[in-house]
């Protein structure tokens, strides 16, 4: 059923939980993704784009250096034989070689495919089966299936000094990029991204970050996560900003003095980093800094109120998915009222759907996306099924509950499924079950996130068998099997688990069942 688009004056329209209060950004054609990032580097060549502050050192990158870095880059990929479409994976560690290289694919025309440098060689290998990729770029301290040709650092390094190709100009709708995300049946999704989607990233400067040209933006995350590639390093480049990074091994508890000595702005992490850092004493003296951004998971109003306290700034939080990255959230011109995820960025057409269409405001719906969003994914790779699975119409469905208010301010109620959220990753329960199950000793597993404290959360595996078994022995073995991120920190023996009616698990019951350690 195809759902009508209700006109903006409409009093029907007014009355349904749906917004769409300006136009999303033009789309120009041709385009490329990457020319796009940098187009602000032919006329500030000598600014800085890019401080990364080790403890006795800084490393800076001119607006100019990196432009020339990424376009040789691209030369260098073109020399071995790789067309535009041919795949890329990235499989690199926690430095500048990572958006230096993922850039350069883009302004080849290549589909760099980043990955986060936690994956075991087995989880690399299942990704390498979905998306065949043309060539590897790799970090040999990052694991991957040892067969696999690649390309180690010490060649990229190389390629930055080459003649600078032209970009590679196209039809904004074609496939620009792939990230993973975790399925609900326990296999890696890949969601494939056009050159256009960094468009609706356009919508966040003004809708979460409060974010201009003369702006430090600080991130907490390593350069090879898509929460920092995004937010901490292609958005201030959009917009001529200054990305401050931490270098690797910087632990949480310095991370106020980089802010500080920095000079930064905005600082942006995931909330278990603001959880870390409030650990030690402040108030912290932080005169240049504005605010804060939260993202990946529910920001707890008590770490909020806390960072205020030491800081005196506010934390703003957006709510995404890796489909369609964030787009609905609070920033410093519309602040989201206590207990709400915030509005919908301007410029997003968003809704929350029930089975009829969109649902009255204050009624419960899903929150959905309109497909005429530039930042949403052109679909699940080689998964029609799955991307049509996903769509009500014109509308592409998150999964997640919530409802609007007359204001538009959305409250989240939690997902219509059991995804786990690790630190800000999406991990999928099946796939830790499927892993544990081949354990000797475990005749059946559940696995859910579960509640430590009120703001913190940690995935528990619950599990039946003859006797209890040893728990350093069950971190080892999944330690070998799943990311650090996917890995549960609880091991829990049960004489049973919690069936439906249809003999399915409830893992729902076993969340709310659940009583942490005194």
């Amino acid at each position: 059923m195809r759902l009508q688009r209700w006109p903006r004056r409409s009093s029907r329209w007014h009355m349904l939980s749906v917004v769409h209060e300006a136009s999303a950004p033009d789309i120009p054609s041709p385009f490329n993704l990457a020319a796009y990032v940098l187009a602000q580097a032919a006329g500030l060549s000598e600014k800085t784009a890019l401080e990364i502050h080790g403890p006795d050192r800084v490393e800076t990158w001119s607006y100019g250096r990196l432009s020339a870095a990424v376009r040789g880059t691209a030369t260098g990929l073109g020399h071995l034989g790789l067309v535009p479409g041919d795949r890329v994976l990235m499989r690199l560690g926690n430095t500048v070689d990572f958006p230096i290289a993922y850039l350069g694919a883009l302004a080849a025309g290549l589909v760099p495919v980043p990955t986060s440098s936690a994956l075991t060689a087995g989880e690399v290998a299942r990704i390498i089966e979905i998306i065949r990729p043309a060539a590897v770029l790799r970090d040999p301290d990052v694991a991957c299936p040892k067969e696999t040709p690649v390309i180690m650092p010490d060649e990229l390094h190389r390629w930055r000094e080459l003649p600078p190709a032209e970009w590679h100009m196209g039809d904004p709708e074609r496939p620009g990029y792939i990230i993973f995300t975790s399925g609900t049946s326990g296999v890696p999704r890949a969601v494939l991204h056009a050159h256009r989607a960094i468009l609706g990233r356009a919508m966040m400067f003004r809708g979460w970050y409060g974010l201009c040209p003369g702006d430090r933006l600080m991130h907490a995350g390593a350069f090879n996560w898509t929460y920092t590639l995004g937010t901490g390093l292609m958005d201030p480049w959009t917009c001529g900003a200054t990305a401050v990074i931490p270098a690797a091994g910087t632990g949480s508890e310095a991370l106020p003095g980089v802010l500080r000595r920095s000079g930064a702005t905005i600082f942006a992490a995931a909330p278990g980093v603001y959880r870390q850092m409030l650990r030690a004493a402040g108030p912290w003296d932080l005169p240049e800094l504005r605010h804060g951004l939260s993202a990946g998971e529910k920001l707890p109003q008590s770490v909020a109120e806390t960072w205020r306290a030491v800081t005196g700034t506010a934390v703003y939080e957006a709510y995404g998915m890796s489909e369609c990255s964030t787009f609905v959230s609070g920033c410093p011109a519309t602040p989201a009222r206590t207990g709400t995820l915030g509005r919908a960025q301007p410029g997003r057409h968003i809704a929350l759907i029930g089975q009829d269409g969109p649902v009255p405001r204050g009624s419960e719906g899903t929150i959905a996306v309109h497909r005429d969003d530039p930042g949403l994914m052109l679909g699940y790779l080689d998964a029609p099924r799955a991307t049509a699975d996903r769509m009500q119409g014109e509308w592409f469905l998150t999964g997640d509950q919530a409802v609007m208010d007359d204001d538009g301010q959305i409250t989240y109620l939690g997902r219509n499924d059991d995804m786990m959220n690790a630190g800000g990753f999406r991990v999928s329960p099946v796939e830790v079950e499927n892993t544990l199950a081949h354990v000797p000793g475990i005749t059946a597993v559940a696995v859910t996130d579960v509640a430590l404290r009120p703001d913190t959360r940690v995935i528990a595996a619950f599990y039946t068998g003859p006797a209890p078994l040893d728990d350093a022995m069950l971190r080892d073995y999944v330690g070998e099997k799943l990311a650090r991120y996917k890995q549960p920190r609880l091991f829990i023996h049960m004489p049973a688990l919690p069936l439906g009616a249809n003999g399915k698990i409830l893992r729902r019951a076993l969340r709310d069942q659940f009583k942490a350690p005194a």
